[in-house]
């Protein structure tokens, strides 16, 4: 929380200093000149007032080079409010500010930290590939050890192709199915998010619903006709839709769990009613394990539920944090994938040995005894008590959890799809949000997605949170 000190390496830095290269000519509707950002970290030890001033002179900075002023959307706090906290450091379950705030982080990098942020093993061993160099643009040994990892534990997966993120890894699959099975059309479900890819970006959730956005702008009509939506949880639209669109659908595409809508569960029965119609169809199943991938069990949502899909995706986890993506299926899918057969996809950086080296790293300590056990407990713990917090303070609220991924909403419930977890108070969300800022507690900065725990996080961690949740939820 605010006031604690800074880890060692964020306290040897005595400040930061952004200085943007003179541009080679003047910039319409601004000064030529950037102007120089110094945030100096100060931390005291003792009771601080919580502040985020060096965060908003960075941020603002940030805006004149970048548009948003971030890299990626949800970053920016627009469904939160405020301006976004800049971050200098993260160690286990923690995150420190440039203002010097400590923070109990529940983003996790938006999953990949699943072990804790800045494992020591994952470090060291990154430290020694480093020696030998960050890219190769050729195969390495690393590709064949993760490979194996993979295969021997998603139950799908026969053949693998590594990518660098979780959106080119849906680009690979999407462009599979339709090469396997000869067809263009596509399902997909109301507030899924499967990467920013045309195709994708219709009814799509996370920093798409964030934005208020219902598409995309610059996306042709061309490459969104074939893509077909259904509500998550509803089978019988699905089937509807093989009926009306018979012997043209490719594959159903869907998080096995949704995460980018805020944490939906699915239905009992749902992904076996998929699983059905897909084959009677001659359509392909495709779980986007982007977000559940080695979260929900070390083989995925598809080992947790029991149910085979003919292709998975991958991302977060299996990079240990470095960026990194994959896609595999069924040996006989995967052969369609170039140079093995004709569908084409490559990537310079990708299976480069870094991001090999922490996913290796990373799903070795996911494979020790009591892993998943203990998600579980703390994540329910969590879920728990902030509900309980809520009831207390007279909020209507409802949430869930599995394993090691979670979510609340403000509305009273039950959320079974995108339309559902609409009817949430953003409004009342943001308070709660800024408040738990406050109070030393990061969550995702949007009511539709999803938070994840980690091994690192402590049953303190889950205490002080829930405390932190109740003070905030009294006063809101």
């Amino acid at each position: 929380m605010a006031g604690a000190a800074a880890p060692a390496a964020a306290a040897v830095a005595s400040g930061i200093s952004a200085r943007p290269a003179a541009p080679r000519r003047p910039l319409a509707g601004r000064r030529a000149r950037l102007p120089v950002v110094r945030a100096a970290i100060s931390v005291e030890k003792g009771g601080k007032a919580y502040t985020v001033q060096k965060s908003e002179e960075i941020f603002n900075a940030a805006k004149e080079l970048m548009p948003g002023g971030v890299s990626s959307p949800v970053r920016a706090f627009k469904s939160v409010g405020g301006q976004p906290i800049v971050f200098d450091s993260v160690k286990g379950s923690r995150m420190w500010d440039v203002d010097g705030n400590e923070y109990i982080d529940y983003v996790g990098s938006w999953g990949p930290a699943i072990i804790g942020h800045a494992d020591d093993e994952v470090n060291a061993a990154l430290i020694e590939t480093l020696k030998k160099g960050t890219s190769f643009g050729a195969p390495c040994v690393l590709e064949n050890v993760l490979a194996e990892m993979v295969i021997s534990a998603v139950p799908s997966v026969e053949m693998v192709r590594f990518v660098n993120s979780g959106t080119e890894a849906c680009m690979g699959a999407l462009r599979l199915v339709r090469a396997f099975t000869g067809r263009e059309k596509i399902i997909k479900f109301e507030g899924c998010y499967h990467g920013h890819a045309d195709s994708f970006l219709v009814k799509a959730g996370s920093g798409v619903a964030t934005l208020g956005l219902p598409d995309s702008p610059g996306v042709p009509k061309g490459a969104t006709c074939e893509t077909l939506t259904a509500p998550y949880n509803d089978a019988e639209a699905v089937k509807k839709l093989f009926e009306d669109n018979k012997g043209e659908v490719a594959a159903v595409f869907l998080e096995p769990v949704v995460g980018n809508a805020g944490f939906i569960s699915p239905q009992p029965g749902f992904l076996n009613a998929l699983r059905d119609l897909t084959k009677q169809n001659g359509a392909l199943l495709v779980f986007d394990e982007v977000m559940t991938g080695f979260r929900l069990a070390y083989g995925g949502a598809q080992e947790y539920f029991g149910i085979t899909p003919d292709v998975t995706t991958l991302g977060k986890i299996i990079g240990g944090g470095l960026p990194v993506g994959a896609y595999g299926g069924r040996r006989e899918i995967m052969e369609m994938v170039a140079p093995a057969g004709p569908m084409y996809q490559a990537g310079t950086l990708s299976g480069n040995p870094l991001a090999m080296t922490a996913g290796i790293h990373t799903l070795r300590r996911l494979t020790e005894p009591g892993t998943y056990e203990y998600l579980d407990k703390i994540t329910g713990d969590l879920v728990r008590g902030i509900l309980d917090a809520g009831a207390k303070t007279g909020h209507e609220m409802c949430g869930g959890h599995i394993r090691g991924m979670f979510g609340v909403f403000f509305t009273g419930g039950p959320v079974h799809n995108f339309g559902d977890a609409k009817k949430s108070d953003t409004q009342k969300f943001g308070r709660f949000y800024r408040g738990l800022l406050e109070e030393g507690v990061y969550l995702a900065p949007s009511q539709f997605e999803a938070g994840f725990t980690s091994l690192a996080h402590t049953s303190q961690d889950i205490e002080k949170t829930i405390e932190a949740a109740e003070k905030v939820l009294k006063r809101i």
